[in-house]
């Protein structure tokens, strides 16, 4: 059983990771935030918060705080977290285990087209519709700040920062968000095409299902590989196990 986790966290999967390994006699948890969140949910166990400097100090932190097992359960496009951890890991000889909820895949009455990238999915809008929701995260709208001639809505907990589309409407709101929220919002701005990102899971999934009910057509930004040689698990069972431990 491992006497020291620390998880790369900041999903729903993290947090629930953490109130389970928290509550286990002998185990302590440490969850590492990035920071780019001004008021983030309460997380079980020790809390850390900022960048390590990198997989070097990401390792100098594991052998410093005698970490056994480094839990990555980031958000999937966190493509440059992940590697520095598989790096630190291999260094260390840590254990680790990326934790991944599965991504979304399309249904009957879906209108998505798969694109590798925030730019691919900016090269696609002009053709799909004039009034884009854009809920691909506040960080990545400088792949959009070209698009004059298309009116954006940008939902986000924090308010984003430039650069961004010139033609911008920005919802402060912390989700999660029901079907029915959705709607209302996708019909009240007249939304005519969603971006979103493989995020996976149900707790962003609504706006798909709204989309679908609309018939709007979808570009959905496909996640980035992981490292070569590391594999991932769905849930946080599955994260237990790797780490040697029964469900709780």
């Amino acid at each position: 059983m491992p006497a020291h986790v620390l998880i790369l966290g900041g999903t729903t999967e993290a947090r629930r990771l953490a109130a389970d390994l928290a509550a286990r006699p002998g185990v302590r948890v440490t969850t590492s935030l990035a920071g780019r969140v001004a008021r983030p949910a309460a997380v079980a166990g020790e809390v850390r918060t900022g960048g390590f400097g990198g997989a070097e100090g990401l390792a100098g932190w594991l052998r410093t705080h005698h970490v056994d097992a480094l839990v990555d359960a980031t958000h999937p496009f966190a493509e440059t977290i992940t590697a520095g951890a598989a790096r630190a890991a291999a260094a260390t000889g840590v254990l680790l285990v990326v934790l991944r909820r599965p991504g979304w895949r399309p249904g009957p009455g879906d209108r998505w087209y798969g694109v590798p990238s925030l730019a691919g999915a900016a090269e696609a809008l002009p053709g799909l519709g004039h009034r884009v929701f854009l809920s691909t995260g506040r960080l990545g709208l400088a792949a959009f700040a070209h698009l004059t001639d298309l009116h954006f809505v940008v939902r986000s907990v924090d308010p984003p920062e430039p650069p961004m589309p010139p033609d911008t409407e920005v919802i402060l709101a912390r989700g999660p968000f029901t079907v029915a929220d959705e709607t209302e919002l996708l019909r009240t701005h007249r939304i005519q095409v969603l971006v979103t990102k493989d995020s996976g899971g149900d707790a962003t999934a609504a706006k798909l299902t709204a989309a679908r009910e609309l018939a709007l057509p979808v570009v959905v930004v496909r996640r980035p590989p992981l490292p070569q040689g590391v594999t991932a698990v769905p849930d946080v069972a599955g994260a237990l196990e790797r780490l040697g431990l029964s469900p709780g």
